[in-house]
């Protein structure tokens, strides 16, 4: 039996035919491979490159089992904005009253949302986490909706429910598209359960993109279709998933999205087969696995897992610009290519090599083929290491040139190589891709260089051999089963999966498991997510497979093709993105927000630079504050600014009120089962009217940490009341306790709990602030583990008093800071330092992540371990001096960070990365601020923490109401949270409290005549 794979890349489609009788021999059972150029429409390239190895091995077609194809096609239509090739869509959303705070399409760019954007339907439907209806489907109103697409003109539609990416598999979106298609045959429907998991937006942004491009979908599969039927090649087609597994072509028709990004991972997985390295292979956990694909324009590096697949990217994954819900392997590409172009350094011998390249080009421009460009081909075809072209038109260049772009080369790969690693433990590197002769000396740190035969066809080689995958994500109570029981009920749910799609049964085992317990719960209610694969079973065809997919014949008579023009390293670039960006294209260095008169009006750009700084100020918790900027954004557009204001905690009256309401429940649930945007206001609706509040001149963050640091934003346009610069905490707390007012003896209650169906409870006292919150948290459950809480209000003395002042200008600063230094490339901790006590802890590697529940908390540990020299973006010197430390000296001990909710405390290990508690020396703890940022600056949250991740962790401290007296520290400290010892602060680490500066004070413009009460 025989398999075909195919690449198409922006330069060239890759072909090559594998006998599965042979892999393991020499050539891994490689008969033939090809590289030809990529053709305006594909299926020409594809039909050439096919048509040479079969010619070449002289297989009887009849024993191919199947043709599998890697391309970036379908990616490109996003990532360039093109309208030929992009359906409207309307979205139908099953949830109840909920979601309705955040509209469809609120982070696409507008040049996208332009051509994509239908109309949205909001029905009932949806699921709680637990299985429970949010509300039965409502046949009348999908009925009515149908109708509503049809007179739009609209041909696709894209159904969301809230929590339909469980083991619940959809069942209200299969119902919903049964429905609408026996009311509208003619339309195409995408259900979010096919497209990915948890985390409502992503997935629906996921699942609109797929819906849009599905015209087009179904047009290129059927012309791969037709160019294996040019060929008399009966055998299956398949296309290769993100993660390098095999899609059914048909399946592929109706979801392309899953196949964005497998052009990188066809190149990994096929470096890792020619090696010998099988899925689940003992070797590959001895040693660092990083292969290295060198192409014509750029070298892409990659980890590969034990599991013998790519290390997958962490967090989310913007294609255009827009968040999905898909997985795609970490790839680092750099501007180093057999095409690069060597310039001598004006007035030296030293030479620069890329990162600009001739691309296509090389067989014309380079020197070896009588151009008159010097690239990196032409280099080493003078050093005697490759064999390409004319060796007597490079004979000229001089020794030191050759030497010196050697050593340039050389060094480029080994600063890629220090970025990717993870640990100190011995690197095996594998070399493959046409490029791959640009690297031929040793390189430090790596123990073995290993070119496997056909290296410079391992994406067509990846895409041959892929296997079959199936994955399983479930929510499981661990409180009534053992944990045993529901991984092994989730790991044969994720078999049964694979052998479903393809996969032989008796090799198909289980590559990844990943338990993510809830926050906020007391059921310890778990997410658990399997992957299992095998091998592609030999009796397998594309007929026999029984999907629910298959491509309308209203397409199989369309030639269409478009051109395909986007290289498959730089679609990686354009699909990875960072996690936030401001809203409006402005200058932060010339930007000067708002303020007139002691009022400061919250500008869309204030939004987003706010969101950015509460996240730092989150400390591990408080929950993403990117949907309630988006929240908050919307209400902006649609009313403007000016509808959103601050004031100083100075210009609050005594004896006037200020109203608390923020978000209270498990992250996981409300970035999943979006609210209402009514919730918060029923709860402090609800309070004032109980307590007859007439009137209040504020509204307060409870915390500024994470998303409720921008939850009083909406509530400032609700009630036209400006939101206080202050907080209650300075940071996120995991209690309604860790509050300072509460702490100095304000009172908590009376304080209402509401959800988004119209529910309210009252908690009118209890004998202890901790009763106050066990209470409020099972009700919390009861609610569904989402919902908003208002506290008792307070006068404004206790507000100047108690608050922790100017928090929301110090998360303005902190936003501001992290985006300047990413817009002129500047050193994110210096700039963060300028405005804020800000120390830098560590810079290190993720190395170990474990979590737990206990009383309904997340409990867990990071462990960090040390970067390499050459892995360090900052200078060394600055850096090592700024902690007192010799500029030689390095950082070797690993860092621990325990969390509950938020991160505790910060302690250096032992270099061995002992957890032996006498070998922790503590460096930073509660109530003092630790926070983990990514390579953006953006801050990271407990449940985001990876293994694998390069962070900065940084510490800032807390004010003196929690630290400087006992009843602060009783609360906020160690003692509350049990951690055995007593707090301290070392001034050699962090420095003393310094008041935040104020937005106000700094941009106010006076009016000559303004006077009176400015709130």
């Amino acid at each position: 039996m025989f398999c075909i794979g195919v690449d198409v890349g922006g330069t060239n489609t890759d072909a090559a035919i594998i006998d599965l009788n042979k892999t393991d021999t020499a050539s891994r059972g490689v008969l033939a491979t090809c590289k030809t150029s990529t053709t305006p429409n594909v299926t020409n390239g594809i039909k050439t490159a096919v048509e040479q190895i079969l010619e070449t091995s002289k297989v009887d077609t009849r024993n191919i089992l199947n043709v599998a194809v890697g391309t970036t096609h379908f990616v490109n239509a996003v990532v360039e904005n093109d309208a030929r090739r992009l359906s409207r869509v309307a979205v139908f959303r099953l949830c109840g009253p909920y979601t309705r705070k955040i509209p469809p399409f609120s982070d696409f760019p507008y040049a996208l949302r332009d051509i994509i954007a239908g109309p949205c339907f909001y029905l009932d439907g949806g699921l709680e986490i637990d299985g429970r209806e949010i509300a039965p489907l409502n046949v009348e109103q999908i009925k009515a909706a149908a109708e509503g697409v049809a007179q739009a003109g609209i041909k696709f539609i894209a159904i969301i429910g809230v929590f339909s990416a469980l083991d619940h598999a959809g069942i209200h979106e299969r119902r919903c598209k049964d429905l609408l298609k026996d009311f509208q045959p003619q339309i195409s429907v995408v259900c979010s359960h096919s497209i990915g998991g948890l985390d409502f937006l992503p997935r629906e942004n996921a699942t609109i993109l797929n819906a849009s491009i599905l015209s087009f979908a179904r047009k290129t599969v059927n012309g791969f279709r037709r160019a294996m039927s040019n060929l008399q090649l009966t055998a299956p087609l398949y296309l290769t998933q993100n993660d390098g597994t095999l899609l059914d072509a048909a399946v592929a028709a109706e979801l392309p999205i899953k196949t964005f990004a497998s052009g990188p991972t066809n190149s990994l997985i096929g470096a890792a087969y020619l090696q010998g390295y099988g899925y689940a292979d003992q070797r590959m956990s001895d040693s660092q696995i990083l292969v290295i694909d060198v192409g014509g324009t750029t070298t892409d590096i990659c980890a590969l897992l034990p599991s013998g697949f790519p290390r997958q990217a962490p967090n989310f994954v913007e294609v255009g610009g827009i968040r999905t819900a898909f997985s795609m392997p970490e790839v680092l590409s750099i501007g180093l290519g057999g095409g690069s172009k060597v310039r001598q350094i004006h007035g030296t011998n030293k030479v620069s090599v890329g990162p600009d390249s001739v691309a296509h080009r090389l067989t014309t421009d380079a020197l070896v083929f009588q151009g008159n460009v010097l690239t990196s081909t032409d280099i080493m075809v003078a050093a005697k290491a490759a064999d390409i072209g004319n060796p007597t038109l490079v004979a000229h260049l001089s020794e030191d040139i050759i030497t010196e772009a050697k050593i340039a080369i050389t060094a480029q790969i080994e600063r890629a190589i220090d970025k990717m690693k993870v640990s100190s433990a011995p690197v095996t590197v594998i070399l493959v891709g046409g490029g791959s002769f640009l690297v031929n000396e040793p390189l430090p740190g790596v123990d073995k260089v290993l070119r496997p035969p056909h290296h410079d066809s391992a994406n067509a080689v990846g895409a041959a051999i892929a296997k079959v995958a199936g994955e399983v994500s479930m929510i499981e109570i661990l409180a009534n089963v053992t944990e045993e029981h529901a991984i092994e009920k989730a790991t044969q749910a994720a078999v049964d999966a694979a052998v479903t799609n393809g996969a032989n049964a008796e090799d198909t085992r289980v590559v990844d498991i990943t338990k993510i317990p809830l926050q906020y719960v007391f059921n310890k209610a778990t997410r658990i997510v399997v992957k299992a694969v095998g091998s592609l079973a030999v009796n397998q065809s594309s007929a026999e497979h029984d999907h629910e997919f298959s491509i309308s014949d209203t397409y199989l008579d369309d030639d269409t093709e478009e051109q395909v023009e986007v290289d498959k390293a730089e679609v990686t670039s354009i699909i990875r993105g960072s996690l936030m960006k401001p809203c409006l294209d402005v200058d932060l260095v010339k930007y000067r927000p708002e303020v007139r008169n002691g009022v400061w009006m919250i500008s869309p750009v204030d939004v987003e630079l706010i969101a950015s700084g509460a996240g730092i100020l989150g400390t591990g918790g408080g929950g993403s504050p990117y949907l309630m900027a988006l929240y908050t954004l919307d209400i902006l557009r649609r009313e403007g600014k000016g509808k959103i204001r601050v004031i100083k905690p100075e210009s609050l009256d005594d004896n006037k009120l200020c109203v608390f309401g923020s978000g209270y429940g498990a992250p996981s649930v409300s970035n999943e089962r979006l609210g209402s945007g009514h919730d918060v206001f029923l709860a402090i609706e609800s309070l004032n009217e109980m307590l007859k509040v007439d009137d209040f001149q504020g509204v307060v963050a409870d915390e500024i940490g994470g998303g409720n640091g921008i939850v009083t934003f909406p509530s400032s346009a609700r009630f036209d009341r400006p939101v206080v610069d202050c907080d209650l905490m300075g940071r996120a707390y995991p209690t309604l306790e860790h509050s300072t007012p509460h702490v100095y003896g304000a009172p908590v209650a009376p304080c209402v709990i509401s959800d988004c169906k119209g529910n309210s409870a009252l908690m009118l006292h209890a004998e202890t602030n901790t009763r106050l919150e066990s209470m409020v948290r099972k009700m919390c459950i009861e609610l569904g583990n989402s919902t908003a809480l208002a506290t008792c209000p307070l006068k404004g003395e206790i507000i100047k008093k108690y608050a922790i002042p100017n928090t929301v200008s110090q998360a303005w600063y902190l936003g501001r800071a992290v985006r300047m230094a990413r817009q002129n490339k500047t050193n994110l901790i210096d700039a963060m330092a300028e405005i804020s006590p800000v120390t830098l802890l560590y810079r290190g590697k993720i190395i170990d992540v474990s979590r737990d529940v206990s009383g309904g908390y997340t409990m867990g540990r990071c462990v960090l371990g040390p970067l390499s020299q050459d892995e360090d973006d900052y200078a060394i010197e600055e850096r090592d001096t700024a902690r007192g430390m010799s500029p030689k000296s390095r950082e070797t001990r690993h860092l621990v960070i325990p969390f509950q909710n938020e991160y505790l405390y910060a302690a250096y290990l032992s270099p061995t990365g002992s957890s032996s508690p006498q070998e922790e020396q503590v460096v930073v703890s509660m109530p003092d601020l630790i926070s983990v940022l990514d390579s953006d600056g953006e801050a990271l949250g407990s449940p985001d923490l990876r293994y694998g991740l390069k962070v900065s962790v940084i510490a800032m401290p807390a004010h003196p109401l929690w630290t400087d007296d006992p009843r602060g520290l009783k609360i906020g400290g160690p003692e509350y949270f049990k951690l055995g010892f007593e707090y301290f602060r070392d001034p050699q680490v962090l420095m003393d409290y310094r008041k935040p500066r104020s937005v106000i004070d700094e941009f106010d413009v006076r009016d000559e005549l303004a006077a009176g009460n400015v709130g």
